[in-house]
């Protein structure tokens, strides 16, 4: 099992930026041949992928144990298996297609149509996920709303299942069906291959959060912390816990009894949550009843009632453990799908805690994971603008070179 903050500093992926412009180097060199070199071509561009993939799961690792709350992480697992298909489509052609009757350069753009093309490859490979994901979303959707009425925030997945459908769609038949001259063709590809980069980053955004937060729920903290945050989340119009926010303080206690069982050692809670213009008293103040209410000292529950969101629960809180002891181990309990997101709000405040889940019911859960996607991507702008350009400028500038060697 991976252990979470276990190294100090955060991994280095610069050298894949030398190795890439290496490669590309050596192919342009190749192009410029004649006669071209098919077998140490198919070498280089397999050692090429294989080095990038390599890299990429072996940074994914090393981010879990550095900082698992981190674009990164999705970023480096999401991008390994996009080049993943690649290797293994280039693999297939090299072994399990007919090549007697292609020239070397035809199999060399060939290769390359694969390299070019590979936002559009991965589209389709992966269209069935696409699919069985979208059905998932419409039917909890459905459910979602048959049990909590028609409001946006509960057509959210449906929403977006009619946008990766869509997008699927349009990229099989625009790409297919379409004739013209060269150029025509060379500037209709450039504009339908950005196109698929945009879809395709999204697309590797949403498969990287769906595992970095499986991975995250599923993990297993040591059992050494001092405090645990318990993140409020609405109250019952009588000032009460919620089932959602009752879930979150019942996870907190069950981890306490457990790490009291298995080390004798207590934990001080933090009930974290100010009060709204609609509710009576604070989430920190239903939150300390509740526990109270379940055998908890008061003594051993510190309130935080001034934030009004997960990024001030955490600030907050933070500073309160501060004030006791700026060396704590600390952890905050929420919902499933909502661990995440957190740990990245508490990693901005320079909080370093690990999170932990309550369970949720299965229709809200689609919903919810997708407003937290939602949330994701409205967090790091500047990092998702270099990303997306430096897509942008690959996936065109590569096909506009694939024409310039017909």
């Amino acid at each position: 099992m991976i252990k979470f903050d276990s190294r100090a500093t955060k991994p280095k992926i610069g050298y894949l930026a030398i190795v890439t412009g290496v490669y590309l180097l050596i192919v342009t060199l190749m192009l410029m041949h004649e006669p071209l070199m098919m077998v140490p071509f198919q070498i280089v561009t397999v050692i090429f992928l294989a080095i990038v993939i390599g890299g990429l799961l072996h940074a994914f690792i090393e981010q879990l144990k550095y900082n698992p709350y981190s674009y990164n992480s999705i970023y480096y697992i999401s991008f390994s298996l996009l080049i993943f298909t690649v290797l293994a489509m280039e693999l297939f052609l090299i072994f399990g297609v007919d090549l007697s009757t292609m020239t070397e350069r035809e199999m060399i753009m060939t290769m390359l149509d694969i390299m070019h093309e590979s936002a559009h490859l991965f589209m389709i490979l992966s269209a069935p996920f696409i699919l069985l994901f979208s059905a998932g979303l419409c039917v909890s959707n459905i459910s979602l709303i048959r049990h909590e009425g028609k409001r946006l925030v509960n057509l959210l997945g449906i929403l977006l299942s009619l946008l990766m459908i869509g997008g699927e769609i349009y990229i099989f038949f625009d790409n297919y069906y379409y004739s013209g001259s060269l150029f025509q063709i060379m500037i209709h590809d450039a504009l339908n291959t950005a196109f698929a980069a945009l879809y395709l980053y999204y697309e590797c955004m949403l498969i990287g959060t769906i595992i970095v937060n499986l991975i995250v729920i599923r993990h297993k903290p040591d059992y050494d912390k001092d405090f645990v945050i318990i993140l409020g989340c609405g109250l019952m119009d009588d000032g009460s816990v919620t089932p959602l926010l009752k879930g979150r303080a019942d996870r907190a206690l069950r981890f306490a009894r457990e790490q009291y069982e298995a080390t004798g050692k207590e934990v001080t809670f933090i009930a974290s949550g100010g009060q709204g213009p609609d509710e009576v008293n604070s989430e920190a103040a239903a939150i300390q009843r509740y526990l109270v209410e379940q055998g908890v000292p008061a003594e051993r529950i510190l309130l935080e009632d001034r934030s009004t969101d997960t990024a001030e629960n955490m600030e907050f809180s933070k500073a309160i453990i501060d004030s006791i002891d700026s060396h704590a181990r600390v952890i905050y309990s929420t919902t499933n799908y909502h661990i995440f997101r957190s740990g990245l709000k508490a990693r901005r405040v320079k909080l370093k805690a690990t999170g932990i889940g309550a369970r949720t019911k299965w229709y809200f859960w689609p919903n919810a994971t997708v407003r937290e996607f939602v949330g994701i991507l409205t967090d790091h702008k500047l990092k998702q603008a270099l990303i997306i350009g430096g897509m942008l400028a690959y996936y065109v500038g590569y096909t506009l070179l694939y024409y310039s060697y017909f």
